[in-house]
């Protein structure tokens, strides 16, 4: 059997199924990788990989009725046959699973959900790095492509190993919050100070000869900080709300950096570990050492792999080992998580496990395909932007690639509707080419009347549109 299928059958046949640790382990040593090179990899503890190695171990030899171990690991299991036995818990394993848990995919994936697809080793690495004092996490990644589901997790994790943690998402912010830097750092700091229970004290400590931002980081040094017995895991989400306003995005930004730096001589800062969420590039002017996004941590959540597609159909109780179906459908999405996602979704939820992925695929760029009410969404807010809406169609009407203005680029990679390779633009998915080469194109047959319907038929989905829908 192939180190997949054997990965498959572990997670089926095993009540607490595997740990991302665990399957990395396995397939490192699936690989010939030493010990010393997968806790290398993986940033734990040497110890606690040959521990974890070791319940794997004893796991498999229970199963297969003979010892295992790491030297005969891979010639052992990859002699061994993977039966239609094994085929069959499988299936009954994500068939029950599925009439279980099936839920439709709309806003993060929650905590105890089996259709959480781990992209290693990116979830070990943000745990590892929080754990340093002074930490800084950047996320970066389109929308729906599964920002909030990894910040779910961080935060778990860090409670369960004591921190305290504070979520602050800036397009909760009023407007009149950005009119200046000092109105803006008196309501991050009067709201970090609300999530952790504290009464706001910044007259206490806000001097206007200092300037607003001395005065910010001496809040958090003497008040915040201060007041905590643990550290302090602080998201900022949707920090793109921020880089609409020059002025506040060359303060805060640099601001960051020095809390970062300052952490490795300034004891109390090392109990603050910053992760900052976004979906683009930032456009204001800032020199290279100003930019917060060179330091700690970068994380750019990829795409899901067609490994993963595959991984994920079987979670739905679907049987894509072929390649085939995945092939099918990655031509159609690509790797974009909530794409394929709802895919699964309706194949299940409303085809049962022998849904017509080729009807699905045929219908998806029309109105009566189920991506319909997503491409809508995005349809009304090209309307809204006609320059937004003239890069686009400039993007999917070629069949090479195009040079766009910056702005424009960065806003259409933000909102997931092209990639960006350097200055490439192309389109994100077939699935967006064949859908808007269809309804731009038409753009003199629209009127007021067709977006107003528009926005009315989209009104109940204005929440879900600001979300990061999907892993």
């Amino acid at each position: 059997m192939t180190i997949d299928e054997l990965v498959l059958l572990l997670k089926a046949s095993q009540a607490t199924g595997l740990t991302t640790l665990q399957e990395f382990i396995l397939r490192s040593s699936w690989e010939g990788k030493t010990y010393t090179n997968i806790a290398s990899e993986a940033h734990y503890g040497e110890e606690r990989v040959k521990k974890t190695a070791a319940h794997l171990w004893q796991v498999l030899s229970n199963f297969c009725k003979e010892p295992i171990h790491k030297s005969n690991f891979r010639q052992t299991l990859g002699n061994h046959p993977f039966s239609e036995a094994h085929q069959q818990l499988i299936k009954e394993f994500n068939r029950a699973a599925t009439a279980i848990s099936l839920e439709f995919p709309s806003g993060p994936v929650s905590l105890n959900s089996r259709f959480y697809i781990p992209r290693p080793p990116i979830e070990e690495l943000a745990y590892a790095e929080m754990a340093e004092p002074g930490s800084v996490i950047c996320i970066k990644a389109p929308k729906k492509m599964g920002k909030s589901s990894l910040i779910l997790r961080l935060l778990a994790h860090a409670n369960k190993q004591g921190f305290r943690t504070v979520t602050l998402d800036f397009q909760q912010a009023d407007k009149a919050v950005f009119a200046s830097l000092d109105k803006f750092l008196r309501w991050f700091c009067a709201n970090v100070s609300r999530e952790l229970q504290l009464e706001p004290k910044l007259n206490d400590y806000w001097d206007e000869d200092m300037g607003s931002k001395v005065s910010c980081s001496i809040y958090f040094q003497k008040y915040l900080l201060s007041a905590l017995s643990s550290p302090l895991v602080l998201v900022l989400n949707e920090v793109d709300w921020v880089f609409e306003y020059q002025e506040i995005t060359g303060e805060l930004l640099p601001l960051v950096r020095s809390w970062h730096e300052q952490a490795k001589r300034v004891e109390i800062l090392q109990k603050l570990r910053l992760v900052l969420v976004y979906s683009t590039e930032i456009l204001v002017p800032l020199k290279l050492t100003q930019l917060p996004f060179n330091i700690g941590l970068t994380i750019n959540l990829p795409l899901f792999t067609k490994e993963q597609v595959q991984d994920l159909a079987q979670r739905h109780g679907l049987d894509w080992t072929d390649g085939k179906d995945a092939d099918s459908l990655m031509a159609m999405v690509g790797g974009n998580p909530y794409l394929v996602r709802l895919a699964l979704y309706h194949l299940v939820g409303k085809g049962g496990l022998k849904g017509d992925l080729g009807q699905l695929l045929q219908q998806a760029p029309t109105e009566a395909g189920i991506y319909n009410q997503c491409l809508r969404q995005y349809l009304l807010a090209l309307r809204e932007e006609p320059e937004l809406e003239d890069a686009f169609y400039e993007v999917i009407d070629t069949t090479n690639y195009v040079k766009l203005e910056p702005r424009l680029a960065y806003k259409l990679q933000t909102i997931g509707l092209i990639n960006l390779e350097g200055d490439r633009s192309t389109p994100a998915c077939e699935l967006y080419r064949l859908y808007f080469q269809q309804y731009l194109k038409k753009s003199e047959h629209f009127n007021n009347t067709h977006v107003e319907r528009l926005k009315q038929e989209n009104q109940q989905l204005s929440v879900l549109s600001s979300l990061d829908e999907l892993t």
